[in-house]
């Protein structure tokens, strides 16, 4: 077994070494780390993360750019075992992707034993026989070196029991900058010869409506009882520069809706005198400025979209 914690040794040809560029996508159970290691590679939000499992619902693009390489990652939801017709279409969007990228990288948090969710999803990997896998244990800030010496066998058991070759075994912890940009350095030889695929200085290929109503729902998960994640939908109507505006002052106009499933989670998201909403704004509106590089006002709406996660014709007006 090679768990590798050392930067790998460049030799004098690596200099010569051909221009790659591909796709590598960080599956896992919900909340394993996928969305903060997608952030933390690329060195900047593209991902919404939360503490809360299932908020990734877009494939959302992170890029990395190196002089001899691109590597270019997609976000998946996390698998699961799903309830509801959004909790399949979800599933199809992961193996979807699965089958179209050129490495895997299934994120294994080293804080949780590895459990039926962690096979489910080994036992699927397992079948895609193609495609490198590499088994990036994460959250190592968070343990002591005695257990994730254990979880770094465990993974390597669960491989071996059903026929899974890890071509590398990655501790890292995404929040401590510990060991990411090995991880890179191990995934791009992994990728295709080819030139670059994006623009340099490109972080996402996600639209900018898409990216600024992840940004707005992942405030609105912050601090909300547990039975709301799921229900919660955010669709930006539009986003128009302000007229009249002098040159050196643009103001970028926002109008967004924040879609619930039931009148009763409406006073959860608005809160008492509108204040919980007033919260989301003003959070997600720094965010939103900061990605998009302008000042901008912020025009939220809660309404109520009927159990929109089981119903196809909502789901397709929600973007799903």
């Amino acid at each position: 077994m090679s768990a590798r914690t050392s930067s790998p040794e460049t030799s004098p040809e690596a200099t010569e070494a051909p221009h790659r560029a591909g796709f590598a996508c960080f599956v896992g159970r919900p909340n394993a780390g996928k969305s903060t290691l997608t952030n933390a590679l690329v060195g900047q939000k593209v991902a919404i993360t939360s503490n809360r499992p299932q908020t990734t619902r877009h494939t959302v693009r992170g890029i990395v750019h190196r002089p001899e390489a691109q590597l270019i990652l997609v976000d998946t939801p996390g698998l699961h075992k799903p309830r509801t017709l959004l909790g399949e279409r979800l599933n199809d969007v992961v193996r979807t992707t699965w089958a179209e990228v050129d490495v895997i990288g299934f994120c294994l948090p080293a804080d949780q034993k590895l459990g039926p969710g962690d096979r489910y999803i080994a036992k699927e990997l397992a079948a895609i026989k193609k495609t490198p896998k590499v088994a990036v244990v994460t959250k190592t800030d968070l343990v002591d070196s005695q257990t994730l010496a254990e979880q770094l066998i465990a993974i390597d058991q669960l491989g071996k029991e059903l026929g899974l070759e890890w071509a590398e075994i990655v501790p890292v912890s995404a929040v401590g900058d510990q060991q990411v940009g090995l991880l890179a350095d191990l995934l791009v030889p992994l990728l295709p010869e080819s030139p670059a695929l994006y623009p340099e200085g490109d972080l996402t290929d996600e639209p900018e409506q898409v990216m600024v109503a992840e940004l707005i729902r992942e405030a609105a998960l912050e601090g909300v009882r547990d039975e709301l994640p799921h229900s919660i939908a955010v669709v930006v109507e539009e986003m128009l520069p302000r007229e009249d505006r002098p040159a050196d002052k643009p103001l970028l106009d926002i109008h967004a809706n924040v879609y619930i499933e039931r009148p009763s989670q409406k006073g959860i998201i608005i809160g008492p005198k509108g204040k919980r909403l007033k919260e989301v704004g003003t959070k997600s509106r720094k965010h939103i400025e900061a990605l998009l590089g302008t000042p901008v006002f912020l025009d939220l709406h809660v309404k109520v979209a009927k159990d929109w996660q089981r119903d196809p014709k909502q789901l397709r007006k929600l973007g799903f």
